[in-house]
């Protein structure tokens, strides 16, 4: 039997995709193929420090990895696990669309209800 959508979410994965700054890494690194603290400090608002630390954070959720090159280090995007996240994400979104459709068809008996009182009781009976 399946998990709920809900329990299949990988939270150390969400919370590293959850900040701004690594989004923005993500997407620097998938159009530049890879790239080093420095390299992606020159094109964020944020220190060679910050970037250093935020890459930490990506490849402890596997969202990237790294490899020695000189003083620094290279990453990638892992694609594997960024797949991984975009099929979470879409897991995510159809519980969360199937929830709000449950809403709406309730919201809609309340408020035929509530504009045909009449009515629900004939159906009542």
């Amino acid at each position: 039997m399946n998990a709920p959508a809900a329990e299949q979410v990988d939270d150390d994965l969400w919370s590293a995709i959850g900040d701004p700054t690594r989004r923005r890494m993500l997407d620097l690194l998938l159009s530049e193929g890879e790239g080093t603290a420095t390299t992606l400090s020159r094109r964020l608002p944020v220190t060679r420090q910050a970037v250093a630390k935020h890459l930490v954070v990506l490849d402890r959720a596997g969202l990237v990895r790294g490899r020695p090159a000189g003083r620094e280090k290279r990453y990638q995007v892992d694609d594997a696990q960024l797949a991984r996240a975009v099929a979470q994400l879409s897991s995510v979104g159809a519980a969360w669309d199937a929830r709000l459709q449950r809403i709406k068809r309730i919201a809609e008996t309340v408020q035929r209800t509530r504009r045909d009182p009449k009515h629900t009781q004939d159906q009542q009976d």
